[in-house]
């Protein structure tokens, strides 16, 4: 099992940047999976970002390519998600999650309480 916690969300200006982080505990941190998802009001939780368990492969969804960069330091048993040029519509509360198997599905085992993150026009 996995506790997930996500930090660096805020209030930004259209086209500026945040960093989102995702603190995982327990010492399986490497075996899984992590994946970014957010929730717009109103809206279906979307995938947004995914690295694998020994960081080698990421996957992004198209509104976000080229502007958005995740990583992880299995070291540090955190993931990170680097939001560049950011617009309104990423408006959303983001969410990590952590599963051994899966990367892009929503079908993720473990779930973090999420970071709002607003991005003002």
């Amino acid at each position: 099992q996995v506790q997930l916690v996500e930090s660096g969300g805020g209030l930004v200006q259209a086209g500026g940047s945040l960093r989102l982080s995702c603190a995982a505990s327990g010492r399986t941190f490497s075996r899984y999976n992590i994946g970014w998802f957010r929730q717009a009001p109103g809206k279906e939780r979307e995938f947004v970002a995914a690295v694998s368990r020994v960081g080698g492969s990421t996957y992004y969804a198209d509104s976000v390519k080229g502007r958005f960069a995740i990583s992880r330091d299995n070291a540090k048993n955190t993931v990170y998600l680097q939001m560049n040029s950011l617009k309104p519509e990423d408006t959303a509360v983001y969410y990590c999650a952590a599963d051994d198997l899966v990367t892009t599905g929503p079908g993720y085992d473990y779930w973090g309480q999420g970071t709002q993150v607003t991005v003002s026009s």
